[in-house]
């Protein structure tokens, strides 16, 4: 079976990037590809060097210090960056929490503590898995829902490694905030367990771009093919 394999997430980016506006289909005012799933080799590896996407490290750390807080709260985002991002402001509901601090989702019920005390325990478990979406709680899904199913780790020949389930993956804003995040996670529970880190997983049953990112003139084409 073929799989896609990147060296970082910069690879991964540029391969999608170049291959969407061609390959997608039109969807919802995207263009949009299906059932996507990819390995990146050096999850540490976080920068997007794209200079159209001029990705934005020091957010993508804000960001990350807001979900180690475990607040929902968009007020804390603010207080962690300067600022709230407008998406963030629209996401929220009427006392500023949203559902997609996925460091609050994770501390539910201490979803990362039991799965590092799982791989502690058991480094042969099928069992150290973060839920994220749950479609039980679709109700308190009124304004913001979940982009990400789940987060799984696994050790393979001495090495963790992290699997990304995602139902909808936006390229340009989410993907690249969202590796930098969960490679952070990895990253931690990597510490906590004193496993190294392995490879990063990630899936995304709808991977896309929207229109308004769409590059007008392509030039990556050819250099993301050599990626595949």
């Amino acid at each position: 079976m073929r799989q896609l394999t990147f060296k970082n997430a910069s690879e991964a980016f540029d391969f999608y990037y170049g291959t969407i506006p061609y390959e997608g289909v039109s969807f919802a005012g995207t263009k949009a590809m299906f059932n996507q799933g990819f390995i990146i080799e050096k999850p540490w590896e976080r920068m997007i060097d794209n200079e159209k996407r001029a990705f934005n490290m020091e957010y993508a750390e804000a960001e990350w210090q807001w979900y180690l807080s475990g607040d929902p709260n968009v007020d804390k985002l603010g207080e962690i960056y300067g600022k709230v991002p407008q998406i963030w402001e629209r996401m929220a509901d009427a006392d500023g929490e949203v559902n997609s601090n996925y460091g609050w989702q994770w501390e539910r019920d201490h979803q990362l503590d039991k799965v590092v005390a799982q791989l502690k325990n058991n480094t042969d478990t099928r069992q150290a898995a973060i839920s994220i979406y749950d479609g039980k709680e679709i109700s308190r899904y009124k304004y913001d829902t979940p982009c990400t199913y789940a987060v799984q780790f696994t050790v393979v020949k001495g090495k963790l490694n992290m699997c990304v389930v995602m139902r909808s993956n936006d390229l340009w804003y989410g993907f690249c905030n969202d590796q930098y995040c969960f490679s952070m996670l990895q990253n931690l529970v990597s510490t906590r367990t004193g496993i190294d880190m392995g490879t990063y997983y990630h899936f995304a049953h709808n991977l896309h771009i929207y229109n308004d990112k769409l590059p007008e003139q392509n030039t990556l084409t050819s250099r993301a093919r050599t990626y595949g």
